[in-house]
């Protein structure tokens, strides 16, 4: 791997395990500094000290609640302030307890809606003027193929919060542009990670894993490396877009689109 973003500072959130975990790793290979903040940073300060690449500087994780947006205000600037500045951000953290349409309560979907897409307008607002400092900057985000693509029994609050992020890449693509300020996502399907335990057992994840075109089950790594893609240089004329990274579940054609 290039080190592409050697010098570069990365802010994840939702860092410290699954999919997080795999964009943070993916980053400091590639040379990056990268700021973790979770609602268990202390999982990632377990481990942050024996990824390989970045630096010393690299090892750092923040305690934070992405439901509060004074707690995000406050994270990009000591972020800012810790590292000198901000390249990258990718706001990957997410709340989507598998509960079914009639359960859901207002604290539910209230919660759902803040971490999933109100963080998203937090974060982007906040690290606006860092990126405007610097001439540009990457706004990235772990969307979903739940709810843009295909529904799920038991997420309806979660496949709502997702279609407003693809809606928020879009208009704030054009808002941001004349910042050379790009808006990306990636939209997952079935990775395997800790959180795959809120939609089923083994045997319900071995029937969808058989059922992907490609026969397989996700990794974190293949969602950072959609990331790494749309941050890097190669990526500077994308914007307002997502990628699909499912094995090609959702295809019209494959027969696992009903299952992710």
């Amino acid at each position: 791997m290039t080190r592409e973003f050697e010098g570069r500072t990365v802010l994840v959130t939702g860092g410290a395990q699954g999919i997080g975990r795999g964009i943070v790793e993916a980053f400091a290979r590639a040379g990056a500094s990268v700021a973790v903040a979770d609602l268990q940073a202390d999982l990632a300060r377990e481990w942050l000290g024996e990824i390989e690449g970045g630096s010393r500087r690299a090892h750092r994780a923040y305690d934070v609640d992405l439901a509060e947006c004074g707690q995000i205000n406050a994270l990009v600037a000591q972020v800012e302030a810790d590292f000198g500045r901000l390249d990258v951000l990718v706001h990957n953290a997410a709340y989507f307890p598998l509960t079914p349409f009639a359960a859901i309560t207002p604290e539910v979907l209230e919660r759902t809606l803040a971490v999933n897409l109100g963080a998203l307008f937090w974060l982007a607002q906040a690290a606006t003027p860092a990126f405007v400092r610097q001439r540009g900057g990457r706004l990235l985000v772990t969307s979903s193929v739940t709810g843009p693509r295909v529904a799920y029994p038991g997420l309806a609050h979660y496949a709502a919060s997702k279609a407003g992020v693809n809606g928020f890449i879009r208009a704030a693509a054009l808002e941001l542009a004349p910042h050379r300020i790009t808006v990306n996502g990636v939209e997952p399907g079935m990775i395997r990670t800790p959180a795959m335990d809120n939609l089923g057992d083994a045997a319900l994840n071995a029937r969808i894993a058989d059922a992907v075109p490609l026969g397989r089950l996700g990794e974190p790594d293949d969602i950072a490396a959609a990331m790494l893609y749309l941050a890097s240089a190669g990526a500077g004329y994308v914007t307002g877009q997502t990628i699909v990274v499912d094995g090609g579940a959702t295809l019209p054609e494959a027969s696992a689109a009903f299952l992710v």
